[in-house]
């Protein structure tokens, strides 16, 4: 089975899994006085907790863009080492609550959503650190390629503060 076939697989399994699953872990709390159009475009994937959609990726980009509907159309994308090929993936987010308060769904199957929760973000959008309904899911996006240790400190110490184990992170290669 081709690798991009297997990352689909991957993403629908996790969207069943997860079914409507909205929530967010404890002590996470969605940033307010969200702009969507500040946060749209392209951001890096600085560090991410481990997990089998992603696993073996380098270069993971996310890119946002609003669909007609007013939904964010999601593009995540990244090369696989091992294949050596690119895969990529397109899903649809929409704000659980209003929108100007950073949390999502966003689903890449379907009628099956997971939680996308910005809670924190840099006040001129260069840097955001998102989880999901748990504490299994975490992750450092960037404008740039890399982030400044200052920025990235700031956020594994916040990250450690609400309770996620940020010795686990992969720093995945841009």
């Amino acid at each position: 089975m081709p690798t991009y076939i297997k990352w689909f697989y991957c993403i629908c399994c996790f969207s069943l899994l997860t079914g409507c699953t909205t929530g967010k872990p404890n002590n996470v709390e969605p940033i307010i006085h969200f702009d969507v159009n500040r946060y749209l475009g392209q951001w890096y994937e600085i560090a991410r907790l481990d997990h089998s959609f992603e696993r073996g990726l380098d270069q993971v980009t996310a890119t946002y863009s609003l669909n007609p509907d007013k939904s964010i159309k999601v593009i995540n994308r990244g090369f696989n080492i091992t294949d050596q090929q690119w895969q990529q993936a397109q899903g649809k987010a929409k704000f659980v609550e209003q929108p100007n308060i950073g949390h999502l769904k966003v689903s890449f199957f379907g009628p099956f959503y997971g939680s996308y929760i910005i809670f924190a973000l840099e006040k001129d959008y260069s840097a955001a650190l998102v989880s999901s309904y748990n504490y299994d899911y975490l992750w450092i996006l960037a404008r740039d390629k890399t982030l400044s240790p200052k920025v990235l400190n700031k956020y594994l110490t916040l990250a450690q503060q609400v309770g996620f184990d940020t010795k686990k992170l992969i720093y995945p290669q841009q």
